[in-house]
């Protein structure tokens, strides 16, 4: 019997490293969350994989997050991978792609929900002395400077992986992968993943269950 429950909702906006994956050997950190919470939580997952902050807003990603969030629920933002690959004028990470971050923290908290910022994962890159080489330019950094300005939770994400790459090594971090992928994980990556997001988003003094 299915009953309807009223619990808060996690809701999660980003790119293919936080999409849902729909089969082996991929997955994310995403997929994962729910690994860490209890019945008390829901969680919904509206990252796609291909997305940067500009398409998803004009797939309307955030639009229909806005139709369902409600006061009490939260939503964790996490992209980059795909925004500096974008080119143009006025494109970068300093300009549009963090006016695009507090675009959204702004329109979640109208509707009265958290707002949780993440700046990603680090690549599989490795420099020639074993130590993992920055793939994202400033991207990262703008996270942590909108997260700073807005006053919101910040999720670094990318220093979590850094130390969670150099604890396996340059050649033993391939565990984390999903074989001969620099950037998307398997399994059990994700799950590592989505256990560095839950224990930062408990630090934070966020409850959702």
């Amino acid at each position: 019997q299915i009953q309807r429950v009223d619990v808060p909702t996690v809701f999660i906006l980003g790119d293919s490293t936080v999409a849902d994956q729909a089969g082996e050997p991929y997955a994310s950190w995403g997929q994962m969350l729910t690994r860490f919470f209890g019945s008390k939580i829901a969680v919904a997952n509206h990252a796609e994989s291909g997305e940067s902050l500009k398409s998803s807003l004009g797939a309307k990603r955030l639009d229909k997050v806005l139709s369902l969030i409600k006061p009490g629920d939260y939503l964790l933002i996490q992209y980059g991978h795909n925004d500096m690959k974008e080119r143009g004028e006025g494109i970068g990470a300093f300009t549009s792609y963090k006016s695009s971050l507090k675009q959204f923290v702004a329109a979640a908290r109208a509707k009265g929900a958290s707002v949780v910022l993440i700046n990603p994962m680090h690549r599989r890159t490795f420099d020639a002395n074993g130590k993992i080489t920055n793939s994202h330019g400033d991207y990262p950094e703008a996270v942590r400077q909108a997260a700073k300005e807005e006053k919101v939770p910040l999720i670094d994400l990318t220093a979590m992986s850094k130390d969670l790459y150099a604890t396996f090594g340059k050649d033993g971090s391939g565990v984390l992968f999903k074989d001969g992928d620099l950037t998307h994980h398997n399994n059990f990556g994700a799950y590592e993943l989505a256990k560095l997001v839950a224990a930062a988003v408990l630090r934070a003094g966020l409850k959702p269950g």
